[in-house]
């Protein structure tokens, strides 16, 4: 008798709340993840590309981009929460707790937190709070993120909706901060600007240099290399349009490396108090982007601030500020709308 064993995912019906997943294939990642994710992103930033500089700011180790890690955390996920996903949808309070370094072995887990039946019948929202950890068992990293699912049937099942409690935003204060990390000796010749917190001003609007047109190789290379096996970004037939869908860790990289022109010295991301995906991307599509500061932080740390920046991702050149209509509701040239803190000199 035929048996199936090849699993098809989750749907929005098998989720049950409270339950805890642990996610398969633990990921070991070397140096060869750094030279990949440069060479998809071009990041520049310093602390990533310089042994020496990480050393100099009180690393213990030659530390993996933030993103990375978080794209690797993530992507153990894929199987088990959006292998069926139509959208991911947001992010809230992603701390980064740990650094991780080349041969780190990371893993995850997710614990479903809420779960919201959509009037259409079709679709349900899941939220999971996942924990990624190294091979110690030391927590480095854990968000909530929500998405949008298929159904295995068009009708309503009647679970009891639960949406769960979350921050918006971290206050600086709430801010993780990495033991030993000081900026005392901080080196801006190798940084590649001069700005530190005081030069920036809250509601002061940078708009990054430089424009890049997304590519279906990058992307498919991108989403293979975090091992996110998201029906939607490889098969053309998950969408009536016929287009493979750019996940949105892929725009996130990119928004991020190009806020290296106006905030090189934003070294490292230590949260991301919420991040939306707006609209869809395609290849082919051309994106700029531009950041606002929100606000700005001195901790107790001499030389170490915090800056609170909203990264905003737009099809096109950017030719205004404007990200919502009168309504509320974003401008379809936007397509990333992302609030984090980073650690940045005094």
């Amino acid at each position: 008798m035929k048996k199936e064993k090849s699993s098809s995912g989750r749907f929005f019906e098998d989720y049950k709340l409270g339950e805890t997943i642990r996610h398969a294939t633990p990921r070991t990642l070397t140096e060869g993840d750094r030279a990949l994710y440069i060479g998809i992103y071009s990041s520049r930033y310093t602390t990533y590309c310089s042994s020496e500089f990480a050393k100099e700011i009180g690393f213990e180790g030659f530390p993996l981009e933030d993103l990375l890690v978080f794209h690797t955390v993530f992507g153990k996920t894929v199987p088990d929460i959006s292998l069926n996903a139509i959208a991911n949808l947001g992010y809230a309070e992603v701390k980064f707790l740990r650094p991780v370094f080349p041969n780190d072995t990371i893993f995850s887990e997710s614990e479903v937190i809420g779960l919201k039946e959509n009037s259409n019948k079709k679709t349900g929202i899941v939220y999971v709070r996942t924990r990624g950890f190294n091979q110690n068992r030391e927590l480095v990293l854990e968000f909530i993120r929500w998405v949008m699912l298929k159904k295995k049937v068009t009708k309503m099942v009647k679970i009891k909706p639960i949406i769960p409690d979350y921050k918006h935003w971290l206050e600086g204060s709430e801010v993780p901060i990495f033991d030993g990390l000081s900026f005392e000796s901080f080196n801006y010749n190798f940084s590649g600007e001069k700005y530190t917190l005081k030069d920036y001003v809250i509601g002061e609007k940078i708009i990054h240099a430089g424009s890049v047109t997304l590519d279906e190789t990058e992307h498919i290379l991108a989403t293979r290399l975090w091992q996110n096996t998201s029906k939607v970004h490889f098969d053309v037939n998950q969408r009536e349009d016929k287009r493979r869908l750019i996940y949105g860790g892929h725009i996130i990289s990119m928004a991020r490396a190009f806020s290296f022109n106006g905030l090189a010295n934003a070294q490292v991301i230590m949260a991301i108090n919420s991040g939306s995906h707006t609209n869809p991307s395609f290849a082919g599509d051309t994106l700029s982007f531009w950041s606002e500061i929100l606000d700005k932080y001195e901790t107790k740390i001499p030389g170490y601030g915090l800056i609170r920046l909203r990264l905003i991702g737009c099809k096109g050149v950017v030719e205004s500020f404007d990200i919502k209509d009168h309504n509320g509701i974003y401008n379809e040239n936007i397509v990333l709308d992302l609030d984090y803190w980073a650690a940045i000199p005094t």
